[in-house]
């Protein structure tokens, strides 16, 4: 293997194949990178039997072949590269990579012992690169990060025509985020249960255009993303048993009070606020009937305790309400809004209250919805 290819492009396309090696690989291969130079370049790629990224730098090949060396060591180097060509070549066990006047000499592991990555499944469609990755990370923050409830550390994703929807909650908050999806099928019907880290570290390396998407019929095995010079594939999460969420939002003649918040301004008060608040302390919020000032309050240990006030746009109860929420859970809910403006909307202090995004008539945004689940407080 010879070849010639941008640094830039190369750096891209091993940077991204590094996010499949695993911490402690099960075997010695699967720590490595496979290089494969052919035609207008080098595909470099890595999979560990659950997830494969594949990214592609085009370059001169002047001896087409394939290489598998340490991914995280590679990985370190082309971040480290000046910026010019790169230069490599097989030369017996080893790789040589040179840069300027840099030269590196990266021992090789056997090619034929690493396994085959899988293929992309049939396309199902298209969606705006923006678009999903703003609804992955809307999504995402909602999901679980306890492995012994592997259900709940995924994203329910609902392909339709028209529309993609996608569904995560760690049993405490609920995140439903909706965008346009160009489908291949106008009676397509796709429910995936894809693992929440996948998607949020995939995203990660989307810029600009569309995102192919590729699925079993069924939603069986594998889904796969491709946008141009990337390709990712990943095991699905057993969905069979996840719960009917939606059924969690209360509905419209449920909500009591709704309140109109400068989201960024309400974010910054519960930060300060919780400073003094123990990890499992919540973050108290009490309306007033008729007065747009909301107080925030926590306590913590040793009498700490912490409480200011902020105007907000408007309060609809007829009855004075505090609301008591875990701080963090809060901030999250928050932080992803399209409006500087965020719509919370109540039914009492002790059930789910939904965070939307408030349009200028302070309206909330119907395709993307966060439910946070209050806890209990006494006064």
């Amino acid at each position: 293997m010879k070849l010639r290819v941008e640094r830039d492009q190369f750096a891209d396309a091993v940077t991204n194949a590094a996010r499949a090696i695993p911490n402690r690989p099960s075997v010695p291969v699967l720590a490595g990178v496979m290089l494969r130079a052919d035609g207008d370049g080098v595909t470099v790629s890595a999979y560990n039997y659950d997830v494969s990224h594949e990214g592609h730098a085009r370059g001169t090949v002047q001896d087409p072949g394939a290489a598998l060396v340490s991914g995280r060591l590679l990985a370190a180097l082309v971040k480290a590269l000046p910026n010019k060509p790169v230069e490599l070549a097989s030369v017996g066990a080893h790789l040589e990579l040179v840069c300027g006047s840099a030269r590196f000499t990266l021992p090789t592991m056997p090619v034929e012992d690493y396994p085959t990555l899988p293929a992309l499944p049939d396309t199902i469609g298209t969606v705006d690169t923006a678009a999903f990755v703003a609804a992955i990370n809307r999504a995402t923050i909602a999901a679980s990060r306890d492995d012994t409830i592997p259900v709940m550390t995924g994203v329910r994703v609902e392909f339709r025509a028209g529309t993609v929807a996608l569904l995560a909650t760690d049993r405490y908050r609920l995140a439903v985020v909706e965008c346009p999806f160009n489908a291949t099928d106008p009676n397509l019907s796709v429910d995936l249960l894809i693992p929440a880290s996948v998607l949020a570290e995939t995203a990660k390396t989307w810029t600009g255009g569309s995102i192919e998407v590729s699925a079993a019929a069924g939603g069986d095995g594998l889904v796969g993303f491709a946008d141009g010079r990337r390709k990712t594939t990943s095991r699905l999460l057993d969905g069979t048993n996840y719960p009917p969420v939606r059924s969690l939002f209360p509905a419209d003649d449920m909500v009591k009070a709704t309140a109109i918040i400068p989201a960024g301004d309400l974010a910054q008060v519960v930060k300060r606020v919780a400073l003094v608040a123990e990890r499992t302390t919540p973050v108290l919020l009490t309306f007033t009937p008729g007065d747009t000032t909301l107080v925030v309050e926590a306590g913590g240990a040793e009498e700490a305790r912490a409480s200011e006030a902020m105007p907000i746009s408007s309060y609809s109860g007829t009855e004075a309400l505090t609301v008591g929420f875990n701080p963090q859970y809060l901030i999250d809910g928050l932080a992803n809004l399209d409006t500087a403006h965020a719509h919370i909307g109540f039914v009492d202090a002790f059930k789910p209250a939904v965070i939307a995004s408030a349009d200028s008539d302070g309206q909330p945004d119907p395709t993307h919805r966060y439910l946070i689940m209050p806890i209990r407080v006494s006064r």
